[in-house]
């Protein structure tokens, strides 16, 4: 389960992890795996720290505490969504609790090969659009029944305030007029009238893995839940190259107001993460930089983004 990115303290409540304290947490709750070695690795995620344990497990503890509750969450929903899903997913072994150094719960995981593709750099970039396409596509089509609520599948409207504080911040950085613009039209898309379905929520870079170019497993969990599916579009921007974008879009079978609420949500995303990773996490900065980059040249090969006035898809 390869990922980037050296150990970073990006909140003010975050919590000091290491080795040492990892193999105590595990010898004292699981003794079948005392003395196995533990190594911290890299990592550009922000709420969990992973650490190989032994050869074929992971282990995955909360960074801070609005991390915690998703270490429940993913283990329970995994366990349904994952044998239903066409590429791996992280395999739930073990479920650890508070102990000596640390107040939460935490995740002992089967370890998954693979590492992460790098926006800019995709091997087989059609063949990756349609293996993320299959994914999303399964998932969705999951039954819904019971499922949590996605707190990302919600209507973009209900970002619009911390992505025009993040636009905001943001001044004499980026062209902020050329993606406020782009922001509002995102805005006047049509909302989803279908019943909900499940999502994913963080189809990012970090949580994919690819081995030989090919879409290897699907990982992190912790946003999964049922809302508006569009958010999980977020892949064609923050990882497909244009060249492959169209394609995905087929696959998935979006039509021109999901399309753009799925750009909506790439680029609230990522106007959020920017200044606020900006100096702690400099492969998320980059590849927020990287989605802002692409959807404006995007607007410039389809002609100027209008500044009001009716939705109009690109």
């Amino acid at each position: 389960m390869g990922r980037m990115c050296a150990a970073v303290r990006m909140r003010p409540d975050e919590v000091d992890l290491d080795a040492p304290l990892v193999s105590g947490l595990v010898a004292a709750q699981f003794p079948r795996w005392a003395g196995l070695p533990v190594r911290r690795l890299p990592s550009p995620g922000t709420e969990n720290a992973m650490f190989r344990l032994g050869d074929d497990k992971v282990v995955r503890l909360p960074r801070h505490p609005g991390a915690v509750e998703s270490v429940g969450h993913e283990a329970r929903w995994l366990a349904r969504l994952g044998p239903a899903l066409p590429v791996a997913a992280p395999v739930p072994l073990a479920q650890g609790g508070p102990g000596e150094g640390f107040a939460w719960p935490w995740s002992v995981y089967r370890w998954l090969d693979g590492r992460n593709p790098v926006a800019g750099a995709v091997e087989r970039p059609l063949s990756l659009a349609a293996e993320l396409a299959a994914f999303v596509t399964a998932l969705r089509g999951i039954d819904p029944r019971g499922g949590p609520r996605n707190h990302r599948g919600v209507p973009l409207a209900e970002r619009d305030a911390p992505t025009r504080d993040a636009l905001a911040r943001l001044t004499g950085r980026i062209d902020t007029y050329a993606v406020t613009a782009l922001w509002e039209e995102a805005l006047r898309a049509p909302g989803r009238t279908a019943p909900p379905v499940w999502a994913h929520g963080d189809l990012s870079p970090g949580n994919v893995l690819v081995q030989d170019g090919r879409l290897a497993a699907v990982i992190d969990f912790g946003c999964v839940g049922i809302g508006d599916p569009a958010v999980d579009l977020i892949v064609a921007w923050n990882l497909l190259p244009a060249s492959a974008r169209g394609a995905f879009r087929e696959a998935v079978g979006a039509d021109d107001a999901e399309w753009a609420r799925g750009r909506g949500w790439a680029l609230s995303i990522s106007l959020i993460q920017l200044p606020y990773y900006w100096e702690t996490n400099p492969p998320l900065a980059e590849n927020s930089r990287h989605v802002i980059g692409e959807i404006l040249a995007e607007a410039r090969s389809a002609g100027t983004p209008p500044a009001s006035g009716a939705y109009s898809p690109s």
